[in-house]
């Protein structure tokens, strides 16, 4: 059987690493892309995947806004997967163009026409997110049965708006375009929710897991906004990508998320039945006025706080589990393992 070999761009990153490790310990030879192997810290847990899979790790730099620099990591590569891009909480996010959107777009486009130079490439499997799918939770409510599906698009967000998800629908658009545009290789979708879960590097900057650092190190104690979110392991996120690699009828979008979202109220009382300190966890919910004074400060804005306050949805994530086999882990086992491996890390 010939070798089955991909390429992970953002192999250091939160997802990335846990994608790496999956394809590995499924038998894949894996090329890995970071922006540079001298940061040590992002590089080591990479380092130490190398060691535990010999020969079947190779570690390259490049950078999603060099033209041509993942040209190389391609070579010989069946399937690439492109993992890499920035997610940063809203209040993290100074410049919206320069963070997000441009080493978004133009970083798939450039990995992309390295894949148009690559022969060897037939798939690629691109990690979008639910966040291109809708950009505020009202925005759910207008899809048939208030619930999300692979149609679904968002077109509410902007620079000024939502910038994150702005950036992952304008790189996914632009993804779909290209892959339209030729007939060799074949593009499959990844929309992931609101990811959680055990992480296996320490120096991860991915915004789901700086938003829930600042709750389990007790920055909330006052109370959670009334917010919800389509949640889902990374372990699960990592299976996706691999089946979507190896099932050869894995075509279009899939939602990876459980299939209805989960406040941060519900998600604050299971991470205080397994924290050592659960008294700095709230039970309860700011009210609507105190959060719109904060608002500022969280980097949202009033029209965001309407859009989002105390709204769930249903998320149809059925044809991941039929044609991608996946089994979700419950929602509550994601977030106690989450915790496990945040407290790790601290003691570390």
């Amino acid at each position: 059987m010939a070798t089955r070999a991909a390429l992970v761009t953002g192999g250091s990153g939160y997802i990335g690493l846990q994608v790496v490790n999956n394809l590995l310990e499924a038998g894949w030879t894996v090329h890995a892309t970071v922006r540079s192997l001298q940061n040590e810290k992002k590089a080591q847990p990479l380092k130490s995947l190398a060691d535990k899979h010999p020969s079947k790790l190779r570690l390259f730099e490049a950078d999603l806004l060099v033209p041509d620099s993942f040209t190389e990591p391609m070579q010989g590569c069946s399937t690439v997967m492109h993992v890499a891009s920035p997610f940063l909480v809203p209040e993290k996010v100074k410049n919206p163009e320069q963070e997000l959107i441009r080493p978004a777009l133009e970083g798939t486009r450039n990995v992309l026409e390295s894949v148009n130079k690559s022969e060897s490439v037939k798939r690629v499997v691109l990690t979008s997110s639910a966040g291109a799918m809708y950009g505020d939770a009202a925005d759910v409510l207008q899809s048939e049965n208030a619930t999300l599906h692979e149609g679904c698009w968002n077109t509410t967000s902007s620079p000024s708006h939502n910038a994150y998800q702005y950036s992952k629908t304008l790189a996914e658009k632009e993804a779909w375009k290209m892959a339209e545009s030729q007939s060799r290789w074949d593009l499959v979708v990844i929309c992931p929710g609101l990811v959680l879960g055990p992480s296996l590097s320490p120096t991860s900057d991915s915004g789901s897991l700086a938003l829930i650092d600042q709750l389990l190190g007790g920055l909330l104690m006052v109370g959670v906004p009334a917010l919800s979110w389509p949640l889902v392991d990374v372990r699960d996120v990592a299976t996706a990508h691999v089946r979507a690699a190896e099932v050869p009828e894995a075509k279009g979008r899939y939602i990876i998320a459980d299939s209805k979202t989960t406040s941060f109220l519900d998600l604050s009382k299971s991470f205080k039945r397994v924290h050592s300190k659960p008294r700095v966890l709230p039970t309860w919910q700011l009210p609507v006025l105190a959060f719109r004074l904060f608002a500022p400060f969280a980097g949202v804005s009033q029209t965001w706080v309407t859009a989002n306050w105390g709204i769930g949805f249903s998320l149809d994530n059925s044809r991941g589990i039929k044609e991608l086999g996946i089994k979700y882990r419950p929602v509550e086992e994601m977030l106690h393992d989450h915790y496990q491996s945040w407290a790790a890390q601290r003691q570390g």
